[in-house]
């Protein structure tokens, strides 16, 4: 099942396995497509238990020049030590950084020095190599990347800033497994803003699950504003937002 809500394209799959595979595929026809039209091309990837599907699938498709694919990703915790394994770069590093051969992979906040001077360099860094693809989810609390709602806006003037979580992200991270408690959680982290997500010529949005269903619903349903942070994908104008059975039961 697909539709179209605003500009955003909408496809329903039976499970989340089968989400992640078909938007593997065509997250792989894209990139395809733009290595054959340009040198290099840049991602963004989401570090979320909501991408597994889809980042496993990713890495079996067969054909693409990963070497000439720079990446970045859209968040990061503050005050872990470079070790801790709930850094969101190491999960990623997991799940698919070590596991094909990009050009160059650009970690947020890698010596865990934090400072505002990092948002100046990872900004530097995407206006040099501005995004073409961007990979994400969407947050029980609508958020994109680490963009609650108290901090989201839609015209941030900077492309990467420093936020505190609010408790339903802290509540996610917990849910997510990343944390046993939310005490646990980071009060502040690294986030991409929302303008510097939407430059990606192309969003792919990977949401399934139950936990995601009201997310889901004010996505697409409620006014377009910074209130629900996702509901920004409705005017960009290459976006699709996979979903399965559960992530869209109170929309069907």
């Amino acid at each position: 099942m697909k539709f179209l809500k605003d500009n955003l394209l909408v496809k329903i799959y039976p499970n989340r396995g089968d989400m992640g595979l078909e938007a593997a595929k065509l997250a792989a026809e894209r990139l395809s497509e733009l290595l054959q039209q340009q040198e290099e091309v840049n991602i963004i990837f989401a570090a979320a238990a909501s991408q597994n599907e889809f980042l496993e699938a990713l890495t079996e498709e067969a054909g693409l020049d990963w070497a000439r694919v720079n990446a970045f990703h859209m968040d990061e915790y503050m005050g872990l030590a470079v070790s801790h394994p709930q850094r969101f770069g190491h999960f990623l590093n997991r799940k698919i950084f070590s596991r094909l051969p990009f050009k160059q992979v650009y970690y947020l906040n890698p010596d865990g020095n934090d400072s505002e001077a990092e948002c100046a360099r990872y900004s530097a860094l995407l206006e040099q190599m501005p995004p073409d693809l961007c990979f994400m989810g969407i947050g029980e609390n609508t958020h994109l990347a680490f963009n609650d709602p108290h901090v989201a806006r839609f015209d941030d003037p900077v492309l990467v800033k420093i936020i505190d979580l609010d408790e339903p992200c802290k509540r996610q991270q917990v849910n997510d497994g990343c944390f046993a408690t939310v005490a646990e959680v980071p009060a502040y982290a690294y986030t991409l803003t929302i303008p510097a997500l939407l430059q990606a010529k192309y969003i792919f949005c990977m949401v399934p699950g139950q936990n995601k269903a009201k997310a889901v619903q004010h996505t697409l349903q409620e006014e377009i504003s910074a209130r629900y942070p996702s509901t920004a994908l409705r005017n960009h104008a290459h976006a699709i937002l996979f979903l399965d059975q559960d992530s869209a039961s109170l929309i069907l």
